[in-house]
């Protein structure tokens, strides 16, 4: 990237993980100019061809999410999984079965019902009385979420890896056993992966990392290449419950979005997810040298090209403005943490610059 000036930025945030495969990638690029061409808006009142081709190829990255719902980001699609979860008890006669079990430090959005599912109460301070029936555990402690799922409980809301925590990957078994509580429960198990998706960490999705799948699970940033695009998948019968006029989305599934997501589909089923493991373990290898020549460094963390610099001091935000003044772009959560989110098309040359760029930002902050 360049500034007004002309100053050359390596981009490793890429819109907090929306640029999957690059700015300017030429073939989304051409996908949503040749669909600009023929028809860029139809409302939710008509089927259009993108809309169809993009849902049959995600759709077929599983073997039971066989719906999907397309609207504009990842906070629409969070609210309308709540949704769905709840009007599916309400259809199948249990009424009771209002309250979604969500996690500590998670992160889902910032709509109303969203952001009352949002484990983090700085985000929540001046906008209640949020809406009830949403309770919290510790995100890994398998103890906590078995004590909390009861007749009430309609659903477990969880992220594969907790981006906004400071890129936390689920604790071994965790969720596991979410899986196997909400089978014998009847519950119904919801994946935010709207940050890990789309491949971020190479896999198609992050629940593949831990061989199952959940009951529904949203997706957004990284889905069209940096247009906004959001998806809600759910199996077949647990979508049935939304029939015509419970949810909708004006501007969903817009043809030119959709025409570019599908190129992103295209991009990542011809083999770049082969190239986002091999550069994700590159650029994970590299942030695990960092200690050696910064002692602010405490480790690194994370799943593919979704990763986090740990740090031993509070200079996270020091870091990311000394890291942009030499031309890499890096964002903070908090004050010891740094995240990666680099383009999938990354290169090793790129991923070598840039920790090394990393380290002397570190050192300077």
């Amino acid at each position: 990237m360049f500034d007004a000036d002309g100053k050359r930025y390596l981009d490793f945030i890429g819109g907090i993980a929306t640029v999957s495969v690059g700015h300017a990638n030429p073939r989304v690029r051409v996908a949503l100019m040749e669909q600009a061409n023929l028809i860029w808006h139809a409302s939710n009142l008509y089927v259009t061809e993108p809309q169809v081709r993009l849902a049959e190829l995600l759709t077929a990255q599983s073997k039971s999410l066989k719906r999907a719902f397309f609207c504009n980001s990842g906070t629409e699609a969070n609210e309308a999984m709540i949704k769905l979860a709840r009007h599916f008890h309400v259809v199948q006669g249990h009424e009771q079965r209002i309250e979604i079990v969500c996690m500590h430090d998670s992160f889902h959005g910032r709509t109303l019902g969203a952001l009352a599912a949002t484990g983090q109460p700085k985000y929540q301070q001046g906008f209640g009385p949020l809406p009830e029936g949403f309770r919290f555990i510790d995100y890994g402690d398998t103890g906590q979420l078995e004590a909390a799922v009861s007749e009430k409980t309609c659903a477990v809301l969880v992220e594969p890896v907790q981006g906004e925590a400071g890129v936390t990957p689920a604790p071994a078994g965790f969720l596991e056993k979410a899986r196997e509580l909400c089978t014998r429960t009847g519950t119904l198990l919801l994946f935010d992966e709207v940050q890990t998706g789309m491949g971020r960490t190479g896999r198609f999705f992050a629940c593949e990392h831990f061989a199952l799948e959940p009951d529904a699970l949203t997706l957004a940033k990284g889905i069209a290449g940096g247009l906004p695009l959001g998806a809600l998948l759910a199996r077949e019968e647990i979508a049935q419950a939304f029939t015509p006029g419970t949810h909708a989305s004006t501007f969903g599934g817009n043809p030119v979005t959709t025409a570019a997501a599908s190129a992103v589909v295209d991009m990542l089923d011809g083999g770049l997810l082969d190239e986002v493991r091999a550069m994700g373990e590159h650029l994970a290898g590299r942030l695990r040298s960092l200690p050696g020549t910064s002692r602010r460094v405490a480790g690194e963390r994370g799943l593919g090209l979704l990763r986090a610099v740990l740090l031993s001091e509070d200079v996270a935000p020091k870091a990311v403005a000394a890291a942009r003044e030499r031309g890499l772009l890096v964002n903070s959560i908090g004050e010891r943490v740094l995240r990666l989110a680099p383009p999938l098309t990354v290169s090793a040359r790129e991923v070598d610059e840039a920790v090394r760029i990393l380290s002397d930002a570190i050192t300077a902050a």
